[in-house]
């Protein structure tokens, strides 16, 4: 009789239903564990009467990288989503003592917006964006969908022509490498911001992710009306159609493994609401934080590996506020991103390493550099008729332990802090005096919610910061380097932070497991193999 090999995965974010439904059409029988009572981790919806709001990701970037992994599942964005793009604008940027200034996608808009604001800048950025869109390609075809098993992809042809320009934008930060190309305030701001979601700084930053740029700024960027829960209920619905089984409010406590050597895993314990109980695993893919899943769901001392989290960036926190507003608020796009002409203190508030001074940890402070999302701008379905939905991120440091906000606590007085300084802030940047006083629906997590809720190192909301010893093979392999059978997938693994990241890391646990060594896409639709894994590789 054919043994068919069982997988669990650990979390129903968007890593773990998209590894759970590319396993399952590979031939695994799955059954995915969720400690919430829904789907959705990090991408999760709340809800408050006629208000929805997204919890977390609000930008659709890298379309190339949804499409694909729909391919993979055998259907396609159009197919499984009402997807819109924003153009008018795309985003719209407040830079503190400047006018607003509207940003519309594609090549020859960019171009005529950095001539306006800087004479000679527009073929400056149209360079910039060409050559961005080289290393895009370069990353698609040889950095991202790869586990870094063989150095043949790392010394092909294709990168030894690019050998000294990669080594340029790995090692110079983007901070200085936009500064070096273009002087006005607003147009190095919109080059480096970037940073903040790939969670870091653009002080730390390689230069490299300027790739962010082009995607961004050429590629487009894009909205799944009926919110990013429409995304994630498709990713659920395809993993249940390819037979996958998800149980929610279900905690697991420990990874089983034998004692031989190599140690190889067996199973997990799960508690629920009927109890503790045990499930067998051939293997067994964490979804969950990275660091949560060695130190305290594995019994072996060595995966705890506390030097080597020592030298680990955690990122940045966040503090968010889902507010909901009486009246219309024009005055903000679909997504709005809120400067400070000197952000420097900003970050070195979310980095206290980038100062000079003694890095110590102030739970009071905060960037003024923010981002707002009014989803209902372009989607009526997310607010009451007559209101509006508006979601606020606060950068705030990383933190064990950090403050909590209102939906699931009593708000830190810390918190309310934050949040009232940043809808002051708002509220004076777009000339809407009586903001605070129209908002009639008002919830906010903190870091202390993103480790209670996600079991999140150090209270981060994104993932591990995108610096140079947390990039490409250096950000850490999907494999347990002592348990044979436990992978791992999500923003604390490589590739990195962001859905597409994460859809790219479930796709990469299939390539692991076939032993695949290429550094491209998977061929489209999945077919199933019988290769199944002997080993960690």
């Amino acid at each position: 009789m054919t043994h068919t090999t069982s997988a669990v995965v650990i979390g129903a974010g968007v890593a773990g239903l998209a590894t759970a439904g590319l396993l399952a059409k590979d031939g695994y029988d799955v059954t995915v564990l969720e400690k919430q009572d829904d789907v959705g981790g990090r991408a999760g919806v709340l809800k408050d009467d006629s208000f929805r709001w997204d919890m977390g990701p609000s930008w659709w970037l890298m379309p190339s990288a949804f499409e694909h992994f729909y391919e993979l599942m055998g259907t396609s964005v159009e197919a499984e989503l009402d997807l819109v793009q924003l153009n008018e604008p795309a985003f719209r940027v407040f830079t503190e003592g400047y006018q607003p200034l509207d940003v519309s996608t594609g090549a020859q808009n960019v171009i005529e917006l950095f001539d306006q604001l800087e004479p000679g800048a527009g073929a400056e950025v149209e360079r910039y964006l060409a050559g961005m869109e080289t290393d895009y390609r370069l990353s698609i075809e040889r950095f991202l969908y790869t586990n870094f098993t063989e150095l043949r992809g790392l010394t092909s042809a294709q990168i030894m022509r690019r050998l000294g320009r990669l080594a340029r934008k790995f090692t110079r930060s983007l901070d200085a490498d936009v500064a070096a190309q273009f002087d006005h305030t607003q147009l190095r701001q919109l080059l480096t911001y970037a940073a903040v979601f790939l969670s870091s700084a653009p002080k730390i930053t390689p230069a490299f992710y300027g790739i962010m740029n082009y995607t961004t700024l050429v590629e487009g960027v894009a909205y799944p009306m009926g919110g990013f829960a429409t995304f994630i209920d498709s990713l659920r619905r395809l993993a249940v159609n390819a037979g996958v089984r998800i149980h929610t409010s279900a905690t697991v406590e420990e990874i089983h493994h034998d004692a031989g050597k190599p140690q190889r895993v067996n199973g997990v314990t799960y508690r629920d609401d009927t109890g503790e109980h045990y499930l067998a695993a051939d293997v067994v893919v964490s979804g969950a934080d990275r660091h949560h899943t060695e130190t305290q769901l594995v019994s072996d001392p060595r995966s705890a590996r506390p030097k080597y989290w020592r030298r680990r960036n955690p990122g940045l926190s966040c503090v968010l506020a889902y507010l909901g507003v009486e009246g219309d608020l024009p005055q903000l796009a679909h997504h709005s991103l809120f400067f400070s002409q000197d952000w420097d203190p900003d970050f070195e508030a979310v980095f206290p390493k980038l100062s000079s001074r003694t890095a110590q940890h102030d739970p009071g402070a905060y960037s003024e550099s923010l981002y707002v999302c009014r989803s209902s701008a372009t989607d009526p379905s997310v607010a009451p008729e007559g209101h509006e939905n508006v979601f606020v991120l606060i950068p705030v440091q990383a933190t064990k332990d950090g403050i909590v906000g209102s939906l699931n606590h009593d708000e830190d007085p810390d918190t309310t802090a934050i949040v009232d300084a940043a809808i002051d802030l708002i509220a004076q940047r777009i000339g809407v005096d009586d903001l605070a006083q129209r908002i009639v629906a008002r919830h906010t997590v903190g870091p202390g919610d993103f480790q209670e809720r996600f079991n999140a190192w150090q209270g981060n909301a994104l993932g591990l910061a995108h610096t140079l010893a947390q990039s490409a093979f250096f950000r850490g392999s999907n494999a347990s380097r002592h348990i044979d059978g436990l992978y791992f997938a999500g923003a604390t693994t490589a590739p990195g932070v962001g859905l597409p990241m994460c859809l790219i890391s479930a796709e990469n646990i299939i390539k692991r497991l076939r032993d695949d060594t290429s550094t491209g896409p998977l061929a489209t639709p999945l077919q199933p193999t019988t290769t199944r894994p002997t080993h960690n590789r």
